[in-house]
């Protein structure tokens, strides 16, 4: 597990140098938590679109339409 961890850690851009070696957990941390919201946003986006990716109107069955 802890193979996979430093993985990840280096995957996302933490660098194990003397200067910043004792903040790559947190650095992986908060990367991890950016990538996950633009990952979830990103889906929600798609799940979006796939919904309505359909030709019915845009206007709801119990709307009326008025004509002058």
């Amino acid at each position: 597990m802890k193979e996979i961890l430093r993985v990840w850690k280096y995957s996302l851009g933490s660098f194990s140098d003397s200067k910043t070696e004792r903040y790559d957990n947190w650095i992986a941390t908060i990367r991890t938590i950016i990538f996950v919201s633009v990952l979830v946003t990103n889906s929600v986006i798609v799940a979006g679109v796939i919904r309505h990716w359909d030709r019915t109107p845009n206007v709801a069955n119990d709307t009326e339409c008025m004509i002058k």
